[in-house]
């Protein structure tokens, strides 16, 4: 991974490097088995250098919290390593450029699910496996079975709105919050299904 974070840090394949303070490669453990992609780094983000450290991060924190989950245990990062100016949608020109990077972070840490976190996350994860984003109001909550085509890694995705889109609005955060139940309880229920040989998720993931 040290070797992808230094290919991020001198990247200029995109005019996104012109505007940023700090990468955001991502970050957590690299035997993690969840793995949580956002879009792109917003302001605190591009100040610290590190994933969700903002007011949405903060809520991604708590929903994590909530269902036992400890933010310590998942690896979160974003499409894009560089903020957008003006915290605007990532340009498909910057998410192609960023996107080698994803997948080579995709295929170091081999996670079990893949939680997306807003609509262009969702999509671009739904494309690499071969298949067709919606909408999120269609696509949110759903466990899709898929590979990871250019790694040939069995995952399942489960899409959710971005928490940013939650802050402010009390009918999205219900949403988040419910689907945030449905992830806990496929990593619950994904459990029931291993043998004692093995270390458990709920051993890995959840407090005791």
């Amino acid at each position: 991974m040290k070797s992808v974070i230094k290919e991020i840090s001198e990247c200029k394949k995109c005019p996104l490097h012109k505007y940023r303070k700090n990468v955001v490669p991502g970050e957590g453990p690299l035997n993690a088995e969840i793995m949580f992609i956002g879009e792109a780094p917003g302001a605190s983000e591009d100040e610290q250098g590190r994933p969700f450290v903002g007011a949405a991060g903060k809520l991604l924190t708590e929903l994590l919290e909530k269902n036992g989950i400890k933010r310590t245990s998942v690896y979160i990062t974003n499409i894009i390593k560089c903020r957008p100016p003006g915290n605007r949608d990532p340009e498909e020109k910057e998410i192609n450029a960023c996107l080698p990077y994803l997948i080579k972070q995709i295929s170091i840490i081999k996670p079990k699910i893949i939680v997306t976190l807003g609509r262009h996350a969702g999509r671009i994860i739904f494309k690499l496996m071969g298949k067709n984003f919606q909408s999120m109001s269609k696509e949110h909550g759903k466990l899709v079975k898929g590979v990871i085509e250019h790694i040939g890694l069995n995952v399942i995705v489960i899409p959710t709105y971005h928490p940013a889109a939650a802050l402010y609005k009390p009918d999205i955060r219900r949403i988040i919050e419910e689907d945030f139940k449905i992830i806990r309880n496929s990593i619950t229920s994904r459990e029931g299904r291993k043998t004692s040989k093995n270390m458990t998720l709920d051993m890995f993931l959840f407090k005791k």
